[in-house]
């Protein structure tokens, strides 16, 4: 038969399934996915370390980007900033591994 009589016929698929068979071949199938999970605390990180900013919060005076800028409010927005980030999911699909991420 020909190339185009096999597939219309669906045959072709079943071919090469069947010759992958007798070869030793696995399909993708039949591959397994590694999954890693990482949990990653950095709330009470930052809660434990937030002092150490407010004590080096008047050296914020001394950058230029941050002349007109109370150095308080920017160790504080800073804070309102990594500390929102608690909850976050972070879901990384590839062709071998599922990887996913949460940040407390």
């Amino acid at each position: 038969m020909t190339l185009p009589a096999l597939m219309r016929r669906g045959e072709l698929a079943g071919m090469q399934e069947r010759a992958m068979r007798t070869r030793g071949f696995q399909s993708t199938r039949a591959h397994r996915e590694t999954q890693i999970g990482l949990w990653l605390p950095l709330t009470p990180l930052f809660w434990l370390l937030s002092p150490f900013a407010i004590l080096l919060a008047p050296l914020l005076v001394l950058a230029p980007p941050l002349r007109g800028m109370n150095p308080y409010a920017a160790v504080v927005a800073i804070g309102r900033v990594l500390t929102s980030i608690g909850g976050t999911v972070i879901h990384v699909d590839t062709h071998d591994a599922r990887i996913r991420i949460r940040i407390l």
